[in-house]
């Protein structure tokens, strides 16, 4: 099997499975008890965390480990939200951020908050101008995804960051679930958002890890009340292992991460070509100038399931433009923000690398693509 789906979920890494199993079974105290195992549960925790802030460049004191993207997306939306009502009710988003973020954000609304949406152009991108045109005195919050999970756009989030520091209070939030350990994201000062979301599971690691960090401290409201855990935002007792691992699987993301982008890179100028020699029938969502390894295009007046069950009979995985809600029937909200023609928006089909894909894996699916190409034009 070719696996080209790593934007949905990842192989974890032998190594991170290694030191998932190692901490369960000789880790396994509750970090919050005080005997000896509990200490020594603890101190791994503590060195987790100490892991995750180093590479964010950030205090120890300001990573949260959850249960993954989407909790950690909540997480900052209503945290931030609830705690900060005295500042404003006013929320600004784009037109094409994950379900997680987008879901939050109508609660939010529907409880009062006023919220405005950005744009996005032709190639994915918000304007800043815009952003910087309905920023006000009451935006409470601003939530911007880093990479776009279905066509790989980047938003230009440090020159946000810049416009939003600058002219509100609001709290600038990225969703970096789909670039952290794919390309450079970390805090900068005020160059830089102030909440980062991650998953560990697209960065093979495991399901159900996660973190959010913050630049510095922060008002935020609780989002588990209990026990008091994870200084008391995030209570319930730590998943240490999923912690641990996590770390371990950013870590090795980072060491490889300028040769791994060059690979991307390659791949996805060698695909982007491959794909236009097809001419008209084929539509690009994914520019050079998006992330590396995502790459999405649609085949003219073709339904997605069809050529993802023709390139799987051939041994290759890809999925439609988001596995997260590739079952549901109707039309992505990123696919209709940027105005694909009509023909192109049922086609979408999304490629994306990961740290075991191989150059074989890339000639494969030029291969199979051409075979499926030809069959489908009954040659």
């Amino acid at each position: 099997m070719i696996y080209l789906d790593n934007s949905a979920t990842t192989k974890p890494y032998k190594e991170v499975l290694n030191t998932f199993i190692q901490v369960n079974e000789s880790f396994y105290a509750n970090p919050a008890s005080i005997h000896e195992a509990g200490v020594e549960s603890n101190t791994l925790l503590d060195r987790a965390r100490a892991q995750m802030a180093k590479i964010l460049g950030t205090d120890d004191r300001q990573v949260l480990f959850t249960a993954g993207g989407t909790e950690s997306n909540n997480f900052a939306i209503f945290g931030i939200a609830k705690a900060n009502t005295h500042k404003g009710k006013h929320i600004i988003t784009t037109e094409i951020e994950h379900a997680s973020v987008l879901e939050s954000i109508r609660v939010l609304q529907a409880d009062g908050y006023e919220i405005d949406y950005l744009s996005v152009d032709s190639n994915g991108v918000i304007s800043l101008q815009e952003l910087q045109e309905k920023l006000r005195k009451d935006t409470v919050l601003v939530s911007i995804m880093h990479v776009n999970n279905e066509m790989g756009a980047i938003q230009p989030i440090e020159e946000a960051a810049k416009i939003i520091h600058e002219s509100s209070r609001a709290t600038f939030h990225v969703d970096a679930v789909q670039s952290f350990g794919k390309m450079p994201i970390y805090f900068k000062d005020d160059a830089g958002p102030d909440i980062i979301s991650i998953s560990g599971h697209k960065i093979h690691g495991l399901k159900g890890s996660g973190v959010i960090a913050f630049r510095k401290k922060m008002n935020i409201a609780p989002l588990l009340l209990g026990g008091g855990q994870e200084y008391g935002l995030r209570s319930g007792t730590v998943a240490v292992p999923q912690a641990v691992a996590l770390a371990k699987a950013a870590r090795m993301a980072v060491e490889d991460l300028e040769q791994s982008m060059k690979k991307y890179r390659k791949w996805h100028n060698e695909l982007m070509e491959f794909l236009t020699s097809f001419g008209s029938v084929i539509h690009i969502l994914s520019t050079p100038n998006g992330a590396a390894h995502i790459l999405s295009f649609s085949v003219k007046d073709l339904k997605g399931e069809i050529l993802i069950n023709a390139l799987q009979k051939r041994g290759i995985i890809v999925s439609t433009s988001s596995a997260c809600s590739s079952k549901q029937k109707k039309t992505s909200h990123v696919v209709l923000a940027l105005k694909t023609p009509p023909n192109f928006v049922n086609g979408v089909i999304r490629l994306s690398f990961g740290g075991l894909t191989t150059d074989e894996d890339i000639q494969q699916f030029k291969k199979a693509f051409t075979e499926v190409m030809k069959e489908l034009k009954g040659e």
